[in-house]
C-alpha cells in the first residue's frame, strides 16, 4: 500500500466512525493510478466487510449511464436529441401542449418542465416504464418545457423508456448491451437478481432512539432504475470515470460512442442558480468549478445509501464515494470524502459561503410551506434563526406499500449575501445544501428551490 493509499486508508476509516457509518467504499483515479479505500460492514444485521466489489445503490449517479447510453443510440442515429419525446413513446401522450412540446435534449438536461418524481409505483414488470410514461403525461408541469432547470427523476425514467422502444429490448438489457458488458462492469446491474449473488450493501437509518437500522426498501420500484436504480461498485464507478475521461473507446480500444459526443456531455446547456449542485447543467453533468478548476459530476441517494461521483477532467482526476446511512451521516461522509481527495490530491479547497446574520423582515417573507410531488419543505423561524425541514408527505407516506426514508428534523438555514434569494443549509443531514427562492412578478415568494428541485409555495 503507498504512502497515499495509506492516508486515504486513515481519513475515511476516522470520517465513517466519527459519522457512525457502516460501511463506505472510495476510489481515486489520478495519473494514471488508482487508490482505494473500504472500511466496515455491509450490514449491521449481517455484516460482511466492504470492500471494492461491494454492491451500492448509487442513486442518481445512475442518471449518466441511462444519459450515455442514450447518446449512443444518437451517435447510430436512431435517436435525436431535438426531436420530440413522443416521436419515441407514444405512451407520453397527454392532452396538452406540453407532452408534444418536450424534446429529447430536455429531458436530458431537466429543462422539460417535467414534476421531480412521481409516487406512483408501477410495478415490477416488464411494462414498468410505459406504465410511467402514460402517468407522467398527465402530472402538472413545474414549468413550460425549456424555460427553466428543475432537476427531474421523472424525466430520466422517460428517457429510460425511449431507450426500451428504440431498441426494442427491456431498458435494463439494453444498458447492459450498450455499456455494462462492453465497458466490463462485472458488478453493476438493475434488477435483484443480478445483484442478490453477489455481495452487496444494504441502507440504514436512524431511529428516534438514535441507533442504527437496516432500511427494509431496499431500492425503489423498477420504472425509477433511468434515474436511480443502479447497483454498482466503487472500482466499477472508477471504471466508468475512465471512460468518460477518456476519448468514448473500451480499454481495449472498441469505439462505444465518439469522443466529440461524449465530450459535449460536459458544455453548458443550462445555467443553475444557488445550486450546491453545481453552476450548471451539461447534458445530466452537473459542471461546476472548484477553486478555480473544472468538474463535472453527479450525487445519488436511496433509502439509507448515498453516493459521489466527481471528475476533473483537466487533471485526469476522478473520485467515486459510497455509504450505506442516512443522511445525517452518509451524505456529510461523501461530501467530506470528496473534499478530502480534491485537497490532498490534487490541492484544491473548496469552502462553503458564509451566511448574513438573521434578518426578521427576510426571515417573515419565506417562513411558510413549500411542496412538491413527492416532498414537503417547512421553513420556520423561533425570531433569532430560521430552520428547514424536510418531510415525505404524510399522504406519500400512508399510501405507500413499502418502508420510506424517515423524514429530516428541522435543521438550520441562513440567507446569502445579495439580491438573489440564496441561501445555504448550515447544520443538520442536508448541511451544506444551497438553494434559492423564486418570487412572482408582484415579488411574492412563490417557491424554493431545494438540490436542484422546485417546492411550490402551499402556504
Amino acid at each position: 500500500m503507498s504512502e497515499m493509499e495509506q492516508e486515504l486508508a486513515v481519513f475515511v476509516a476516522a470520517a465513517a466512525t466519527e459519522l457512525g457509518v457502516p460501511g463506505v467504499a472510495v476510489g481515486v483515479s489520478t495519473a494514471g493510478r488508482e487508490y482505494f479505500a473500504c472500511h466496515g460492514v455491509t450490514s449491521v444485521d449481517n455484516p460482511l466487510p466492504v470492500d471494492r466489489d461491494t454492491g451500492f445503490v448509487i442513486g442518481s449517479v445512475s442518471k449518466t449511464f441511462t444519459a450515455t447510453a442514450l447518446l449512443r443510440l444518437v451517435d447510430q442515429g436512431l435517436v435525436e436529441l431535438d426531436a420530440p419525446v413522443r416521436r419515441y413513446v407514444p405512451e407520453f401522450a397527454g392532452p396538452g401542449v406540453a407532452a408534444r412540446a418536450v424534446t429529447v435534449a430536455q429531458l436530458l438536461n431537466h429543462t422539460a418542465g417535467l414534476e421531480w418524481k412521481l409516487s406512483a409505483d408501477t410495478g415490477e414488470g416488464e411494462d414498468a416504464l410505459a406504465r410511467h410514461a402514460r402517468l407522467l403525461a398527465a402530472a402538472p408541469l413545474v414549468g413550460e418545457p425549456g424555460t427553466r432547470a428543475s432537476y427531474s427523476q421523472a424525466g430520466f425514467n422517460l428517457a429510460g423508456r425511449i431507450i426500451e422502444n428504440v431498441t426494442g429490448q427491456t431498458f435494463e438489457r439494453a444498458v447492459a448491451t450498450l455499456l455494462l458488458a462492453p465497458l466490463g462492469l462485472t458488478h453493476s446491474g438493475y434488477l435483484h437478481n443480478e445483484v442478490m449473488t453477489r455481495r452487496f450493501a444494504v441502507g440504514h437509518n436512524t431511529g428516534d432512539n438514535g441507533d442504527l437500522s437496516v432500511a427494509a426498501q431496499w431500492k425503489d420500484n423498477r420504472a425509477d432504475n433511468p434515474g436511480g436504480g443502479l447497483v454498482s461498485s466503487v472500482g466499477d464507478l472508477l471504471r466508468w470515470a475512465r471512460f468518460h475521461l477518456g476519448d468514448g473507446r473500451t480499454a481495449g480500444g472498441d469505439r462505444i460512442i465518439t469522443a466529440d459526443r461524449l465530450h459535449r456531455m460536459r458544455e453548458r446547456t443550462v445555467e443553475l442558480r444557488g445550486s450546491t449542485l453545481g453552476e450548471a447543467f451539461g447534458t445530466c453533468w452537473f459542471l461546476r468549478e472548484v477553486d478555480g478548476v473544472a468538474t463535472i459530476g453527479h450525487g445519488g441517494s436511496g433509502n439509507g445509501q448515498f453516493a459521489e461521483l466527481l471528475l476533473v477532467p483537466e487533471r485526469d482526476f476522478a473520485v467515486a464515494v459510497m455509504s450505506n446511512a442516512g443522511p445525517d451521516a452518509g451524505l456529510e461522509f461523501d461530501r467530506a470524502a470528496v473534499r478530502w481527495a480534491l485537497e490532498h490530491f490534487l490541492g484544491l479547497v473548496e469552502h462553503d459561503p458564509e451566511p448574513l446574520p438573521y434578518a426578521p423582515a427576510r426571515a417573515a417573507e419565506i417562513t411558510g410551506t413549500y411542496e412538491n410531488e413527492m416532498m414537503r419543505l417547512t421553513l420556520e423561524t423561533d425570531g433569532s434563526a430560521l430552520t428547514i425541514g424536510c418531510a415525505i408527505k404524510p399522504e406519500v407516506r400512508a399510501a405507500a406499500d413499502t418502508e420510506l426514508p424517515p423524514d429530516l428534523p428541522p435543521a438550520a438555514l441562513g440567507l446569502l449575501p445579495g439580491d438573489a434569494d440564496e441561501y445555504i443549509v448550515t447544520a443538520g443531514g442536508l448541511v451544506g445544501q444551497r438553494g434559492y427562492f423564486t418570487r412572482d412578478e408582484s415579488g411574492a415568494v412563490v417557491g424554493i428551490d431545494l438540490a436542484g428541485r422546485f417546492f411550490g409555495r402551499a402556504r
